[in-house]
């Protein structure tokens, strides 16, 4: 017995200490919601981004300064006339099947994704040709210079332009990929992905980081875990008590009402890692009525407190959210005062509802989207719905799952056919910095973002702005884009967001500045 006892507990060790070797090496993260559309080309939503980050690299990415840098490109030349871009590729680059990043892959990845993006839009007009010079060297030819195409090919928003082999690229692109052979630092399983409970992703092992150091989008991209495992609670209750029991490591959007709670556990860590937050928006169907009629949305305006919407979304702290926000990402360069007092003013529903009698509604129902799974979300259309009600709009608030409602907003019919009349939203700060990203803000109709504004006005001046050259051409832009919201109201705007995250302090090199990154962390 003496001679096999240190065998025996050998033997009984070994087990515990796999399983502790595994977990050490696994990140359990529990996201905003539920990962329903992985097509980061397809879907605009921040989750589909945020997984397209992670199993796609991009040629360009954005440092912490927001300035575009070499990602997978090794270097770029753009010609005198600024109408030839040369993009050489950084050698070993590889997707998940093994087989090489190439040339063709690079341009087809990036013409599917100028059908869909704001961004790649522009460069589908501007584009002359595209053609590959060898596997590892491709030529971009403009018909007229622009010199932003390096920022719109990194940036990490909505639409994010993800190298995909060219068989997946060729997918037409109003219709989702099937295949998800990627180009980034993780593999996606789909064989153990469970929508609406569980998502996994496993090292890629081949993957070549930049020998630099991280740098948001941009630098290295290391990855210490075996395992990245999302794992869906629409409860915040339940995701709360897993985070305080160390059965998840990452908590991307806890509740403000829980926020004194976990931060009574000294193992917890609560701060901002999206620095540029985010701009809620209530967004309107403009092909339908009773929101066709500019006089409607308008009338909306003198009642709106931005204050409530924020409070209700992520709690009274003010230093999670920013008030009054214009049509443009308050704290960034073109952010406005311009015709603010629509939203400044002292409030009145009295107001409002003068002006929705005079706009000639004739009650017709409005059905409100609002996704119980997304806690900001949810809150930001109850007090639309209220605040609605109040001014003497007929409202039905539909209440479904963030996917579905992504589903649905694409449906242009009646609500009584599938359709919808409004639905709120947040949009990344960056986006909505500038009027080249800004999608709510575009005015292109059918091909534009759901709700299908049509501004020939606001097109117009989204033209000036990648015309200017000085940033007070850009500011003065703005001011008169931000003056055009308001008489139009292709959206409302309803204050900048932002929201902390909590994290087991035993996670440490979170990259901060944006989107929710899992490259350059550590447990332990």
């Amino acid at each position: 017995m003496i001679t096999r006892r240190p065998l025996l507990l050998a033997a009984l060790a070994a087990p515990s200490l796999a399983r502790a070797q595994t977990a050490q090496r696994t990140l359990r993260f529990i996201p905003q919601g539920n990962l329903a559309n992985i097509d980061p080309v397809w879907s605009t939503t921040v989750i589909a981004r945020n997984h397209g980050l992670m199993i796609y690299d991009q040629l360009f990415g954005l440092g912490t300064d927001f300035q575009p840098k070499h990602q997978m490109a090794q270097g770029h030349e753009v010609s005198a006339d600024g109408l030839t871009w040369r993009i050489s590729l950084r050698p070993g680059l590889k997707f998940h099947d093994g087989a090489p990043v190439r040339s063709a892959d690079c341009i087809a990845s990036i013409l599917r994704w100028s059908k869909r993006d704001v961004l790649g839009l522009r460069l589908n007009a501007l584009l002359e040709e595209a053609k590959a010079e060898s596997d590892s060297v491709f030529t971009l030819r403009l018909k007229r210079p622009w010199p932003g195409l390096a920022w719109a090919l990194g940036k990490p928003s909505a639409n994010i332009c993800a190298i995909m082999p060219e068989r997946v690229a060729r997918t037409d692109p109003f219709k989702q990929i099937e295949d998800y052979t990627g180009s980034g630092p993780f593999i996606f399983r789909p064989a153990q992905w469970v929508p609406g409970s569980l998502a996994v992703y496993e090292r890629f092992a081949d993957y070549v980081p930049r020998q630099e150091p991280a740098d948001f989008l941009a630098g290295g991209k290391p990855v210490h875990f075996d395992r990245v495992e999302w794992r869906v609670m629409p409860d915040p209750a339940t995701a709360a008590g897993a985070l305080l029991n160390n059965e998840v490591d990452w908590w991307e959007t806890p509740l403000p009402d829980l926020l004194p709670r976990l931060r009574r556990n000294r193992e917890i860590e609560i701060d901002v890692i999206n620095t540029a937050g985010n701009l809620g928006v209530l967004r309107f169907n403009h092909l339908q009525a009773p929101f066709d009629n500019p006089a409607v949305r308008r009338a909306i305006l003198p009642a709106i407190d931005q204050r409530a919407f924020m409070q209700a979304a992520y709690g009274e702290d003010p230093a999670l959210w920013r008030i009054p926000a214009g049509a443009f990402t308050p704290g960034t360069p073109l952010a406005n005062d311009a015709g603010l007092e629509v939203l400044t003013s002292p409030r009145s529903i009295e107001a409002a509802q003068k002006l929705l009698r005079e706009s000639g509604y004739a009650g017709q129902k409005v059905a409100i989207m609002t996704p119980t799974d997304l806690a900001n979300i949810n809150a930001l259309t109850e007090v639309a719905a209220d605040l609605m009600r109040r001014i003497g709009f007929n409202v039905e608030l539909q209440a479904t799952d963030w996917g579905t409602a992504i589903q649905r907003r694409s449906n242009r019919n009646l609500p009584d056919q599938g359709g919808w009349s409004a639905f709120c939203t947040t949009w990344e700060g960056l986006d909505t910095s500038v009027p080249g990203s800004h999608q709510p803000l575009r005015g292109n109709g059918l091909e534009g973002w759901a709700g299908w504004s049509s501004s020939p006005a606001r097109e117009a001046l989204r033209e000036d702005w990648f015309n200017a050259t000085t940033l007070a051409e850009e500011r003065r832009v703005a001011a008169d884009l931000q003056r055009l919201v308001w008489q139009e109201a292709p959206f409302v705007p309803l204050g900048q967001g932002r929201p902390p995250q909590a994290w087991r302090r035993s996670l440490s090199g979170l990259v901060k500045g944006g989107p929710s990154l899992f490259w350059n962390l550590r447990k332990g």
